[in-house]
């Protein structure tokens, strides 16, 4: 069975922006720091963004648990987050055939708060994230990370990457309060996105606001944010669909990564019993008896890791809205345990469904081309 894991990350080298990042913004550019003995992602002159330990310990939730932590140092982090041949090396260790790839450090950048230093820090790893995919195009599928502050510079970059050869882009999983995505400026950027057939990504850890995990005090409210984190993406989801864009650009596809599964089926049934019932909150209508689970089932794919509950709920979800992936090189990643995994908990599961949860979902939405992965 083809297995495709369509959440995997990259772990950007420390010299990355450095060298790449346009003039103007180097002495602004990210970098690693090694602070207290352990390495820090700055940005700017002082500004201390998050630890590398969380996205960089791929293997240590089944050796030792309790070793998991924010700290971290960049000689510890597994080769094949920044070494493309060694990413190929590690992928067959895990028995995975291709990978949709992910920034690791990246995430953080869409809280910057100077929208041009953002769309900066972005170019210069598309580039070498293009880069680093044409190792093994046919196996190495990247995404673009996109800032929809500015639409049009928006989409000049998406076209830029979709020359460059990247499979989607990303944008924030949620935005400005006062930009969310109902607003009628996306317009272009939806429509650009459906013409070139970039599909789009809501990947976890990187709202456009708000406090950056890791940075200052530790409180409680962390945890909170972690077992909450799907609200964001439901948002902007709902936004979306309740505006009409999945009907007016009915070939784009959203990609919800990270948030796991189990959260979608009362979504789906608020959603539609809002749009029944509440006509004076659902004020955009639908052609026809579409209702907004509809869309959804057409339109959004969510990616997931082992979400056991979910699956048991994927006649209520749909196996073509599900994708497996497997996180590396990240502490949750189930590397290198991927394929014991998802035999635990597609146990049971008919072995069509299992075959468009692995991969086939996953093909479909990233142009993998089965036959070139033998």
């Amino acid at each position: 069975m083809l297995i495709l894991s369509s959440d995997s990350h990259v772990f950007e080298p420390p010299d990355l922006w450095a060298n790449r990042i346009d003039a103007a913004f180097r002495h602004r550019a990210p970098r690693i720091v090694r602070i207290d003995g352990a390495d820090q992602i700055v940005i700017e002159a002082d500004q201390v963004l998050s630890g590398i330990g969380l996205i960089s310990n791929a293997g240590a939730r089944f050796e030792a648990p309790e070793t998991i932590s924010g700290r971290g140092r960049f000689e510890d982090v597994p080769r094949g987050g920044y070494d493309p041949a060694q990413h190929l090396s590690d992928m067959r260790l895990d028995g995975v055939a291709g990978e949709v790839l992910y920034p690791s450090q990246g995430l953080f950048y869409f809280r910057v708060a100077d929208p041009a230093l953002m769309s900066a820090i972005f170019r210069a790893y598309n580039d070498w994230l293009a880069e680093f995919c044409r190792a093994d195009p046919a196996r190495l599928k990247g995404i673009a990370m996109i800032n929809v502050d500015d639409v049009h510079d928006a989409i000049s970059e998406l076209e830029r990457a979709a020359r460059l050869g990247l499979a989607g882009a990303m944008i924030t999983e949620y935005p400005l309060e006062h930009r969310r995505y109902d607003q009628p400026e996306y317009e272009p950027f939806w429509a650009a996105a459906e013409s070139l057939g970039m599909p789009l990504s809501l990947h976890t850890a990187t709202r456009r606001q708000g406090k950056i995990r890791g940075a200052g005090e530790k409180t409680l409210r962390d945890a909170t944010s972690r077992a909450t984190k799907a609200f964001s993406p439901a948002i902007s989801m709902c936004d979306m669909i309740f505006s009409g864009v999945f009907e007016r650009h009915p070939r784009l596809t959203l990609a919800i990564v990270e948030f796991e599964l189990a959260w979608a089926p009362h979504v789906l049934a608020a959603m539609d019993y809002t749009y029944r019932e509440r006509h004076e909150e659902a004020i955009y209508r639908f052609k026809g008896d579409k209702r907004p689970s509809d869309f959804f089932r057409d339109n959004v794919v969510l990616s997931f890791q082992e979400d056991a509950i979910g699956i048991r709920l994927r006649d209520v979800i749909g196996v073509d809205n599900m994708m497996w992936g497997s996180d590396y090189p990240h502490s949750e990643s189930t590397f290198p345990q991927s394929r014991k995994i998802l035999a635990d908990i597609l146990s049971g599961v008919p072995e069509h469904e299992q075959a468009k949860i692995v991969g086939g979902t996953a093909a479909r939405v990233y142009g993998f081309d089965a036959a070139r992965l033998d």
